[in-house]
């Protein structure tokens, strides 16, 4: 196969350009609100991260990854946008040669998603690799995977909120289900189920040197970023797609999310020696505040977040996990228990748990014992590239 140019006509009224310069990645960084323009459930992306996110100056992750940034013009005018991702450091760890791409925006144009498509495709095949996934990035804590079920249901942090026609458009470029992911609405009860209780109390008489700490402020809580980091990824590093966070990217991460932490929403148990075991993470959902402020936090856009958080009746769970030698000791019912306390005098009436991979039964066990129904399911795509 000849060598990728810099412009790649797919067809005679379609051309894919590589983003090489501001103007051209402010074009890719602002395009998906044209493309949703009206689109109810659709939140924009919180910019000064987004601006952030595509600079490997800022974003550590592509330091050990091939990327490439793509738009597709017609006319002149931008139509599309992807972006394609070679994570080295996980598929020499995973023994794996896969192509990732993510961050697709189009209109409803079947022609120019397969150009995009075909264009990164052909990328990655010329570096190696045997298999595309996506949409899925750097790792699972990005967003991953396009909505299948629950399109009714307004976006939430980290995830992707694409139009219907998104699935119809990949399975017609030959795209089939790698795996599914499900959020669940567990509603917060107006009094702790008593059994709850009994196994709360259980496992702090048996479990004398941990003990569970809440926080009042973010600068209380900003100690403990990078200890329970350091746990997430102990605990995380069989999950699907998940790659371990370096020191700096753990900085990176806080610094994109503890300015929308409430900290009351933070749950963490400790050792002897105050090193975490277990932890839980919440927030307030933002939606509702970051579609008033159009995703431009500053000036002002960000008390409309903080206002819109606090009048939310929805807590978002983002992050949770429980060292193995502790699991089984109860230590999420414990966890459970006072976040459901917080969110009752904050005033929330239901938690989403946002995304959980559809093989990880043990969590999804723990919802549906708490009494989750699934209201979302994404699905990350796969397609073999090798011919």
């Amino acid at each position: 196969m000849p060598e990728i140019s810099q412009n790649y006509i797919m067809s005679t009224s379609i051309s894919i350009k590589e983003v090489s310069g501001k103007k051209e990645l402010k074009e890719f960084i602002y395009l998906p609100e044209k493309v949703h323009k009206g689109h109810k459930g659709w939140v924009h992306p919180i910019y000064m991260d987004e601006w952030n996110y595509f600079n490997p100056k800022k974003n550590h992750s592509f330091a050990h990854c091939d990327t490439i940034l793509l738009l597709a013009y017609r006319d002149q005018k931008v139509v599309g946008r992807i972006m394609g991702i070679i994570n080295h450091k996980y598929n020499e760890a995973k023994s794996e040669s896969n192509g990732r791409w993510n961050f697709l925006e189009i209109y409803n144009d079947q022609e120019v998603a397969h150009s995009l498509l075909r264009y990164v495709e052909d990328w990655a095949r010329e570096k190696g690799m045997l298999k595309m996934i996506g949409p899925f990035a750097f790792s699972e804590k990005d967003p991953q995977g396009y909505l299948i079920e629950g399109f009714e249901r307004l976006m939430v942090i980290a995830s992707h909120g694409n139009y219907p026609y998104m699935i119809d458009i990949l399975e017609n470029a030959g795209y089939t289900k790698e795996i599914d992911l499900v959020a669940y609405k567990v509603d917060i009860p107006d009094e702790d189920p008593p059994i709850y209780n009994r196994i709360s109390e259980r496992t702090i008489r048996n479990n004398p040197k941990l003990r569970l700490l809440e926080y009042t402020s973010r600068r209380k809580l900003r100690p403990m970023v990078k200890p329970v980091l350091e746990l997430l990824n102990k605990t995380f590093k069989d999950i699907y797609g998940f790659d371990a966070m370096t020191e700096r990217e753990m900085h990176e991460f806080a610094s994109r999310y503890l300015i929308f932490i409430n900290p009351r929403f933070v749950k963490v148990i400790v050792d002897s020696n105050d090193v975490p075991v277990a932890f839980v993470i919440g927030m307030g959902e933002i939606g509702v505040g970051v579609q008033r402020c159009k995703g431009r936090v500053l000036p002002f856009g960000i008390f409309k977040i903080l206002k819109e958080s606090k009048r939310s009746k929805q807590i978002t769970l983002l992050l949770g996990g429980i060292d193995s030698k502790y699991r089984g000791r109860g230590l999420d019912t414990l966890m459970g228990l006072k976040m459901i306390a917080s969110g009752r005098e904050a005033g929330k009436t239901y938690f989403d748990s946002h995304c959980e991979l559809e093989t990880n039964h043990q969590v999804r066990a723990e919802m549906e014992k708490m009494g989750g129904v699934v209201i979302k399911r994404y699905r990350i795509f796969q397609k073999d590239i090798r011919t």
